[in-house]
């Protein structure tokens, strides 16, 4: 029986000879014993010539993936400026290499390159890839998430299903009656109404990934949505397959049925049990035995067997056994980490253009019956799941452009549809213009919602910054919000000593948010965990329990004047600084601590480097919503506690040029004087009076010097004893250039214990001129950099502080 239980479609079968077992090897390059000839015909510009091609069927394979990726990949060339994802190229290079393209050019094409035999192996190489896509897609897919998804994302979800479902079945109903449809043409319609009503959660991961939008509000809302749509999706389909067999007969399908109720348990109660012991078998930060990856492997293959003897479709199995899989490390992310690399970016991109090759571009044509009621079906059903996802963003009272760009999403067809499609033609079920035709609304939805979505949405858009959120215009008595983020637990330390020197009082609390990163792995799914709210063991909820612990011991030593909520967010590294951001901007932070991508040993050298780390800060700092701060930790930053115990003070330098950044720096300088231990420095450098007579540009406005000089003057009052700041010293240190700002500085390393910089980003004077060209992290501005270098030995940390930028 084949893989849809059903023939009703007739055959015209076609007589092809072939060798059997076909020729494997070659004979070699030079021997032209055994060769087929494709002749090349270019009518444009008149030019006819000759390839010689073995028909051995491993060198026929090799050309034949060797041209899939050369016009994938060219393809993508051109088509990636305009926003168009890698799909739509794989698509094209199938249409390319089909009979619309190189079946028109090239004599003997499909007799030579795409014959009987190289197309079987291409096809089992092609099926095999898209089971362990349904595989690694339930491997990555979150159940729980249907537990805690929102009304909106639940009804959105259903309705996207349930609506062009019921719908596509009258507009079915209405196209039969008046084109007196037969029941082999009924057959396609039906496969064509269940096919579209249904949203695949992988092929929706997929778009938001590729738009670099899945850990935006739109992206989690449309991945909870595809996931109920999903749900929904697959158990039609169980149900419809069941009830062609019940209509054939009903012993099989009572034994059918039994047969998946037995294969699903089994898959609960023994296999993910089997499971959950090899992760137990597993150490800590050790690798997965590869004989446990080989068990699961076999395992994959075998359901698929099964799943096939039981008449449901072939990636039954594989999807039921991905899900039950402990998602994360070790398996889940082990398993993603193998075999995805090879699946996405080998073996897919050959089945999606094969897929596409397939489809004859001159069958595309409305003339029979069945071909006019499929397109009127197929415009019902896209035009009802646009409508019915549009409903309930709209009335939760959604911005208007977000509810249209999530109904787009979700009205997105992809490599799932085609598979399905694939499949059914090959099953018989239905005929190459319905095929073609699925074909080409698959190919227009992958141009046209990309590019609509692109338009609507804008990821940054709630990020603009038309309120003040920075230290500066935060009144002095009120609590001073401060996003910090820990992205290895080993960093934790650093960032409560620098929280503990910007002493937080009763009558000047801090209200802490801590962010703990982790990367996402093994999952497809990021997720959002607030400690304050979350009361159960989760899997990933000892990765945060070092950082609970050590910041909630921090909370206690400031009763009353420190105030710790705890995140924890699994994303991946591209989509981190979307959650960071997010966070800010939901509770109105001042400021975001972000340490940095480098970390020292307590001897002076470089320890590691982690570049997505600074990727991430650079992110943050190009978009946040409020001021930024990245901490460069020398390793040996002290608690206010250890230097009062030895009976010291703790000497903190605050570099002042001038700028935005350096005020916001020197405002947050300004509350660590407050304790008695700690001694700050500001060192404001001047341009010398023989440069400025010069007559030398200097790339500030005047308004920033009026600002200067205010914050300014407040400090030499203090420094003087006529202010508040008694703690506080002021000096000014005349520079005529950059070379001579950067000399200064280096003698000043070993006199302090922390610096407190402004970025300056962009912000050209003579106080820094010459330096740009040797900064290696633009991240930290000149002055920050020049600190952090490595020819720089010091035992000093440095803060580095960007005010928060405005829209005007």
């Amino acid at each position: 029986m084949d893989l849809f239980n059903t023939t009703a479609r007739i055959i015209h079968p076609i007589q092809v000879c072939t060798l059997y077992p076909p020729y494997t090897n070659s004979l070699g390059l030079w021997n032209r014993s055994d060769v087929k000839h494709l002749n090349f015909s270019l009518p444009v510009v008149n030019v006819n010539f000759t390839i010689p091609m073995q028909r051995f069927t491993l060198p026929v394979l090799e050309l034949e993936m060797l041209s899939i990726f050369i016009l994938t990949q060219l393809s993508h060339l051109f088509l990636r400026p305009l926003g168009l994802p890698i799909f739509v190229a794989e698509l094209l290079a199938g249409l390319c290499l089909g009979d619309g393209g190189a079946g028109v050019l090239i004599e003997n094409y499909f007799k030579t390159l795409f014959h009987v035999s190289p197309q079987e192996i291409l096809g089992t190489l092609t099926l095999f890839s898209y089971t362990m896509f349904i595989f690694l897609s339930g491997v990555k897919m979150d159940l729980s998430i249907v537990l805690r998804t929102g009304a909106k994302a639940f009804h959105t979800g259903a309705l996207a299903m349930v609506a062009p479902l019921l719908l596509g079945a009258i507009a079915q109903f209405m196209l039969s009656y008046y084109w007196k449809l037969n029941k082999q043409e009924n057959l396609q319609l039906m496969f064509v109404l269940t096919t579209y009503s249904m949203t695949s959660f992988p092929v929706i991961a997929y778009l938001l990934e590729d738009m670099k939008i899945l850990n935006s509000e739109l992206g989690r809302l449309g991945l909870s949505a595809s996931i109920i749509s999903d749900i929904l999706g697959v158990f039609l389909m169980a149900v419809s397959t069941l009830a062609r067999i019940l209509d054939k007969s009903i012993g099989l399908a009572i034994l059918d049925l039994a047969a998946v109720t037995t294969f699903t348990l089994s898959v609960i109660y023994v296999a993910r049990p089997a499971m959950l012991w090899m992760v137990r078998q597993t150490p800590e930060g050790r690798p997965v035995k590869p004989m446990y990856i080989s068990i699961i492997i076999m395992g994959v293959l075998v359901s698929a067997l099964l799943s096939h003897w039981y008449h449901m479709t072939l990636v039954f199995g594989p999807m039921v056994l991905g899900l039950v899989v402990p998602d994360g490390p070790p398996l889940g992310s082990t398993l993603v980490k193998k075999f995805d690399p090879i699946v996405s970016g080998v073996l897919m991109p050959m089945f999606v253009t094969i897929g596409m090759l397939k489809a004859n571009p001159f069958d595309l044509s409305l003339v029979s019956n069945v071909s006019k009621a499929n397109a009127v079906l197929v415009f019902v059903i896209v035009f009802a799941k646009f409508l019915f996802s549009l409903l309930p963003p709209i009335l939760s009272r959604m911005p208007l452009k977000d509810a249209l760009a999530i109904a787009l999403i979700l009205s997105y067809k992809g490599v799932v549809e085609m598979a399905s499609y694939g499949i059914a033609r090959d099953s018989k079920v239905i005929d190459s213009e319905v095929y073609t035709f699925a074909m080409a609304v698959v190919f227009m939805t992958a141009i046209v919602v990309p590019v609509l979505v692109r338009v609507l949405y804008d990821p940054m858009r709630k990020y603009a910054g038309y309120q003040k959120r920075n230290i500066m215009h935060s009144t002095a008595d009120s609590e001073l919000r401060i996003l910090t983020c820990i992205n290895r637990p080993d960093t934790t330390p650093a960032m409560i000593n620098l929280l503990d020197v910007s002493c937080p009082t009763k009558e000047t609390p801090i209200s802490l948010y801590v962010l703990h990163l982790i990367e996402l792995i093994g999952r497809a799914t990021p997720v959002f965990i607030s400690h304050q709210l979350q009361k159960k063991t989760l899997s990933n909820y000892s990765y945060s329990e070092n950082v609970i612990l050590s910041f909630t011991h921090f909370q206690r030593e400031n009763h009353g004047a420190a105030f710790v909520n705890i995140f924890t967010s699994i994303s991946p590294t591209d989509y981190m600084h979307e959650d960071i951001c997010t966070l800010a901007l939901d509770k109105l932070t001042s400021l975001i601590i972000l340490p940095f991508h480098r970390k020292w040993t307590p001897d002076g050298s470089i320890e590691f480097e982690d570049p997505t780390i600074r990727s991430v800060n650079c992110s943050v700092m190009e978009r946040s919503p409020c001021s930024v701060a990245i901490l460069v930790d020398r390793g040996h930053m002290e608690s206010v506690e250890s230097v009062a115990s030895r009976q010291a003070s703790y000497r903190v330098a605050m570099i002042f040029l001038g700028g935005s950044d350096d005020r916001e720096a020197l405002t947050f300088a300004k509350r660590m004087v407050k304790d008695s231990c700690i001694k700050l420095s500001v060192i404001h450098f001047v341009v010398s009076s023989e440069v400025a007579s010069n007559g030398q540009k200097q790339k500030t406005h005047n308004w920033d010097k009026v600002l200067d000089h205010e914050i300014l003057k407040e400090v030499s009052q203090g420094a003087s004893g006529d202010g508040d700041f008694l703690n506080m010293g002021y000096m000014q240190e005349m520079v005529k250039d950059g070379t001579q700002t950067a000399m200064i500085l280096r003698s000043l390393v070993d006199d302090y214990d922390f610096f407190i910089v402004g970025r300056r980003f962009s912000l050209r004077t003579t106080h820094t001129s010459g330096l740009d060209e040797w900064s290696e992290f633009h991240e930290l501005g000149v002055v920050g950099d020049l600190l952090a270098s490595t020819d720089v030995s010091t035992r000093a940390s440095v803060l580095v502080v960007q005010q928060q930028k405005t829209s005007s």
